[in-house]
């Protein structure tokens, strides 16, 4: 494969695709194979849609020049995506973690692209596939790339730093997701850190959370830019935060009110804030960016139904996320409150442990209605006057669309497969 040549045809185009449905005039289309698809069966649809070459690696699919055979079209997407990334040689800045990252890339990129021309990872495309399509969405008008990146076994971080060849990194935290393909919370450990092996290998450096003794630990080794709450020996001192609901941060002198809810955001927005000083972004911009991000796609969005504030919280769940939204619920200044929490996938043999663990948690407040929903709560079932189980959401949903709710504030928290936004048609 002459993965310079594939570069030169592919620069000839205005993007690239591997999904006849979203193909553009003059796209370079790869034909990935997927487990209930072969994409090279499209080859001649991707030419009549306007696609200028295809990447296949099936010969039966050859047409003419346009069709550019290969050994595994995966391995060219990914090979390519490594070449346009040495080819423009711009700063890169990658982010991994548990929880929050898609939330923090977008904050990154809001206060970075007040001073330079950047680009940033689509919603969270950020496995083997999303990770080169995001580098080869960068061109030689950017001026600095965010790339997030996402994993849910071991050495999947390692390899996307390989395509990627970050000189930053920021990991948001270390928590309870993938457990199953992890093997268990130190192999998160373990799996997260090998970007900071990749940095440390190749003389780069990482944001750090000081507040974080994980990330202070597995960075020693590293040239690092750190940010914490009251600290001395710290590059940026954050002096407040507060959240009710709206995530509000002190800073020298600068109040920043947000528009994301929940404690548990004030990390993103202080990663973000340290980005953009280590950039020499304005304080005024850094602040005007982050005030002016509203987010979107079921993650922390405040909803007004009726006389009832919704925290809407349902594009994905697990053991450390549920545990900081529920922590950040309980403290808001509410009387009549309402959390409707939905099973945490992927979490394998701790899964029962995990759930159970949650609503242990809830077993000492007597004052918030809480609404279990799915077989994993369910088989945690216990008896008590503000607590309810239910096996699936339409059982659930049986029963909430005849409780009438009034001046409350709800959480709806849950992972993505139990699609919980669509409680929101029961709230009046």
């Amino acid at each position: 494969m002459d993965i310079k040549y594939i570069h030169d045809l592919f620069l000839k185009c205005s993007s690239v695709s591997i999904d006849t449905r979203k193909i553009e005039p003059n796209s370079l289309f790869v034909a990935i194979k997927g487990e209930r698809f072969d994409a090279n069966t499209f080859t001649k649809e991707a030419l009549e849609k306007g696609a200028s070459y295809i990447i296949i690696d099936d010969e039966a699919y050859c047409i003419d020049q346009r069709t550019i055979l290969v050994e595994d079209s995966l391995v060219a997407l990914q090979e390519l995506a490594k070449f346009h990334r040495d080819y423009l040689k711009l700063p890169i800045i990658a982010l991994t973690g548990s929880n929050g990252k898609t939330t923090t890339k977008e904050l990154i990129n809001a206060v970075l692209s007040r001073k330079y021309k950047t680009k940033a990872t689509i919603g969270n495309l950020n496995n083997h596939i999303g990770v080169p399509l995001t580098l080869l969405s960068f061109t030689s008008e950017t001026e600095i790339g965010i790339v997030e990146m996402g994993a849910n076994h071991k050495k999947e971080i390692e390899f996307l730093c390989e395509l990627a060849e970050p000189d930053y990194g920021y990991i948001t935290n270390f928590g309870k997701a993938h457990l199953e393909g992890f093997g268990g919370v130190e192999g998160v450990i373990e799996g997260k850190s090998e970007m900071y092996r990749y940095l440390s290998a190749h003389d780069k450096s990482a944001f750090i959370n000081l507040e974080d003794p994980i990330q202070v630990e597995k960075s020693m080794s590293l040239k690092t830019y750190s940010f914490g709450i009251n600290k001395t020996n710290v590059d940026v001192n954050i002096l407040s935060i507060k959240a009710n609901p709206f995530v509000e941060i002190g800073y020298s002198g600068l109040t920043i009110q947000s528009h994301l809810i929940g404690l548990y955001n004030a990390n993103n927005i202080n990663a973000a804030l340290t980005i953009g000083k280590h950039f020499g972004v304005a304080d005024s911009e850094i602040k005007v960016a982050l005030e002016s991000y509203i987010p979107e796609n079921n993650r922390s969005q405040l909803v007004q139904k009726g006389s009832n504030q919704i925290i809407l919280d349902a594009y994905n769940a697990n053991p450390s996320s549920m545990k900081v939204a529920i922590e950040n619920f309980l403290q808001l200044e509410n009387s009549n409150k309402v959390m409707i929490l939905g099973d945490m996938f992927e979490l394998g043999k701790e899964s029962l442990q995990e759930h159970e663990a949650i609503v242990a948690m809830l077993c000492n407040d007597e004052n918030v209605k809480c609404y279990f929903v799915g077989l994993a709560f369910y088989e945690n079932k216990i008896e008590k006057d503000n607590f309810w189980f239910y096996d699936t959401f339409e059982s659930f949903s049986n029963d909430f669309s005849k409780t009438k709710l009034n001046n409350a504030t709800i959480l709806i928290k849950g992972s993505r497969g139990m699609a919980l936004e669509r409680t929101l048609e029961f709230i009046e």
